[in-house]
Protein backbone atom coordinates (compact mmCIF):
# COMPACT_ATOMS: atom_id res chain seq x y z
CA UNK A 1 0.00 0.00 0.00
CA UNK A 2 1.56 3.16 -0.59
CA UNK A 3 0.29 6.27 1.26
CA UNK A 4 0.85 10.08 -0.62
CA UNK A 5 -0.22 13.33 -0.10
CA UNK A 6 -1.23 15.33 -3.11
CA UNK A 7 -1.38 18.53 -4.27
CA UNK A 8 -4.48 20.51 -5.54
CA UNK A 9 -3.46 19.37 -9.18
CA UNK A 10 -2.53 15.45 -8.09
CA UNK A 11 -6.17 15.80 -6.04
CA UNK A 12 -7.70 17.44 -9.26
CA UNK A 13 -6.23 14.41 -11.33
CA UNK A 14 -7.43 11.40 -9.01
CA UNK A 15 -11.29 13.16 -8.86
CA UNK A 16 -13.08 10.07 -10.27
CA UNK A 17 -11.30 8.07 -8.09
CA UNK A 18 -11.72 9.93 -5.18
CA UNK A 19 -15.25 10.53 -5.80
CA UNK A 20 -16.00 6.73 -6.59
CA UNK A 21 -14.48 6.45 -2.33
CA UNK A 22 -16.39 9.27 -1.12
CA UNK A 23 -20.15 7.74 -2.39
CA UNK A 24 -18.93 4.19 -1.30
CA UNK A 25 -18.35 4.97 2.30
CA UNK A 26 -22.02 7.07 2.27
CA UNK A 27 -23.41 4.32 0.71
CA UNK A 28 -21.38 1.59 3.01
CA UNK A 29 -23.01 3.86 5.94
CA UNK A 30 -20.31 5.75 7.39
CA UNK A 31 -21.30 9.14 8.53
CA UNK A 32 -19.03 12.25 6.58
CA UNK A 33 -21.20 14.80 6.30
CA UNK A 34 -23.11 12.89 3.46
CA UNK A 35 -27.12 11.72 3.11
CA UNK A 36 -27.07 8.52 0.89
CA UNK A 37 -27.78 7.75 -2.08
CA UNK A 38 -25.07 10.92 -2.83
CA UNK A 39 -24.99 11.87 -6.31
CA UNK A 40 -21.59 11.74 -7.98
CA UNK A 41 -21.78 15.10 -8.77
CA UNK A 42 -22.42 16.17 -5.53
CA UNK A 43 -19.00 14.55 -4.31
CA UNK A 44 -17.17 15.64 -7.37
CA UNK A 45 -18.33 19.36 -6.56
CA UNK A 46 -17.07 18.58 -2.92
CA UNK A 47 -13.76 17.36 -3.99
CA UNK A 48 -13.35 20.42 -6.10
CA UNK A 49 -13.60 22.43 -3.05
CA UNK A 50 -11.41 20.69 -1.13
CA UNK A 51 -8.47 20.84 -4.19
CA UNK A 52 -9.14 24.75 -3.33
CA UNK A 53 -8.41 24.40 -0.09
CA UNK A 54 -4.91 22.62 -0.69
CA UNK A 55 -3.96 24.87 -3.69
CA UNK A 56 -4.39 27.59 -0.68
CA UNK A 57 -2.47 25.45 1.65
CA UNK A 58 -5.62 25.61 4.45
CA UNK A 59 -5.64 21.29 3.68
CA UNK A 60 -3.90 18.60 3.38
CA UNK A 61 -4.64 15.47 1.67
CA UNK A 62 -3.53 12.14 1.55
CA UNK A 63 -4.53 8.72 -0.44
CA UNK A 64 -3.81 5.48 0.24
CA UNK A 65 -3.17 3.52 -3.19
CA UNK A 66 -3.37 -0.42 -3.21
CA UNK A 67 -3.43 -1.88 -6.58
CA UNK A 68 -3.62 1.17 -8.37
CA UNK A 69 -6.61 1.87 -6.78
CA UNK A 70 -7.62 4.28 -4.55
CA UNK A 71 -8.62 2.48 -1.55
CA UNK A 72 -8.71 5.92 1.31
CA UNK A 73 -8.29 8.96 2.24
CA UNK A 74 -7.13 11.22 5.36
CA UNK A 75 -7.43 15.01 5.34
CA UNK A 76 -5.96 17.79 8.18
CA UNK A 77 -7.63 20.80 8.08
CA UNK A 78 -5.71 23.83 9.49
CA UNK A 79 -7.22 27.29 10.52
CA UNK A 80 -6.62 30.00 9.43
CA UNK A 81 -6.33 32.19 12.86
CA UNK A 82 -3.34 33.72 14.22
CA UNK A 83 -4.43 31.84 17.94
CA UNK A 84 -5.23 28.87 16.23
CA UNK A 85 -2.24 27.87 14.58
CA UNK A 86 -0.92 25.26 16.78
CA UNK A 87 -4.07 22.74 16.15
CA UNK A 88 -5.44 21.49 13.64
CA UNK A 89 -7.98 19.10 12.96
CA UNK A 90 -8.30 15.54 11.17
CA UNK A 91 -11.04 14.89 8.40
CA UNK A 92 -12.68 12.62 6.48
CA UNK A 93 -10.62 9.34 6.95
CA UNK A 94 -12.86 7.49 4.87
CA UNK A 95 -11.47 3.61 3.88
CA UNK A 96 -13.03 1.79 1.01
CA UNK A 97 -15.35 -0.80 2.41
CA UNK A 98 -13.20 -3.48 0.47
CA UNK A 99 -9.99 -2.74 2.36
CA UNK A 100 -11.64 -2.05 5.67
CA UNK A 101 -10.35 -4.32 8.48
CA UNK A 102 -6.75 -4.87 7.39
CA UNK A 103 -5.42 -1.38 9.02
CA UNK A 104 -5.55 1.17 6.45
CA UNK A 105 -7.37 3.38 9.20
CA UNK A 106 -4.78 3.54 11.38
CA UNK A 107 -1.81 3.64 8.44
CA UNK A 108 -3.47 6.75 7.75
CA UNK A 109 -4.26 8.12 11.12
CA UNK A 110 -0.64 7.65 11.92
CA UNK A 111 0.62 9.46 7.98
CA UNK A 112 -2.03 12.68 9.34
CA UNK A 113 -0.11 12.53 13.02
CA UNK A 114 2.75 12.58 12.18
CA UNK A 115 2.67 15.01 9.30
CA UNK A 116 0.91 17.30 11.99
CA UNK A 117 3.97 16.94 14.34
CA UNK A 118 6.18 17.90 11.03
CA UNK A 119 3.21 21.12 10.58
CA UNK A 120 4.03 22.02 14.18
CA UNK A 121 0.64 21.19 14.95
CA UNK A 122 0.89 20.43 18.65
CA UNK A 123 -3.29 19.34 19.08
CA UNK A 124 -5.67 17.80 17.22
CA UNK A 125 -9.30 17.64 16.92
CA UNK A 126 -12.21 15.70 15.33
CA UNK A 127 -15.68 14.45 15.62
CA UNK A 128 -17.07 11.10 14.78
CA UNK A 129 -20.59 9.69 14.98
CA UNK A 130 -21.03 8.22 18.79
CA UNK A 131 -20.62 4.37 18.51
CA UNK A 132 -19.61 3.88 15.19
CA UNK A 133 -16.79 1.36 14.13
CA UNK A 134 -14.02 4.98 13.94
CA UNK A 135 -14.59 5.41 17.77
CA UNK A 136 -12.76 2.01 18.54
CA UNK A 137 -9.80 3.41 15.90
CA UNK A 138 -9.66 6.86 18.36
CA UNK A 139 -9.68 4.99 20.97
CA UNK A 140 -6.70 2.93 20.53
CA UNK A 141 -4.88 5.15 18.99
CA UNK A 142 -4.42 7.33 22.33
CA UNK A 143 -7.31 9.91 21.45
CA UNK A 144 -9.22 11.33 24.01
CA UNK A 145 -13.44 11.68 24.36
CA UNK A 146 -13.94 15.40 25.18
CA UNK A 147 -17.49 14.54 24.86
CA UNK A 148 -20.69 13.54 23.16
CA UNK A 149 -22.90 16.20 21.42
CA UNK A 150 -26.83 14.82 21.26
CA UNK A 151 -28.57 14.64 17.43
CA UNK A 152 -25.65 17.06 16.02
CA UNK A 153 -25.42 15.24 12.78
CA UNK A 154 -28.00 13.35 10.62
CA UNK A 155 -26.16 9.45 9.21
CA UNK A 156 -26.60 8.72 5.71
CA UNK A 157 -30.14 7.64 6.63
CA UNK A 158 -30.67 10.91 7.68
CA UNK A 159 -31.72 9.74 11.31
CA UNK A 160 -30.14 12.23 13.50
CA UNK A 161 -27.13 10.83 15.85
CA UNK A 162 -25.04 11.47 18.18
CA UNK A 163 -21.30 12.60 18.06
CA UNK A 164 -18.46 11.99 20.21
CA UNK A 165 -15.42 14.43 19.98
CA UNK A 166 -11.75 14.15 20.78
CA UNK A 167 -8.35 15.11 20.83
CA UNK A 168 -4.63 14.01 21.05
CA UNK A 169 -1.61 16.42 22.10
CA UNK A 170 1.50 14.93 19.78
Amino acid sequence: MIVTRLGEEQLLDRMEELVDLLVDTVESGASVGFLAPLDPTAAMAWWKERAAGVGAGRLAVWVAQEGGRTVGTVSLDFPDKPNSRHRAELVKLMVHRDARGQGLGRTLLTTAEEAAIGAGVTLLHLDTETDSLAERLYDSAGWTRAGVIPDYAASPAGVLRPTTIYYKYL
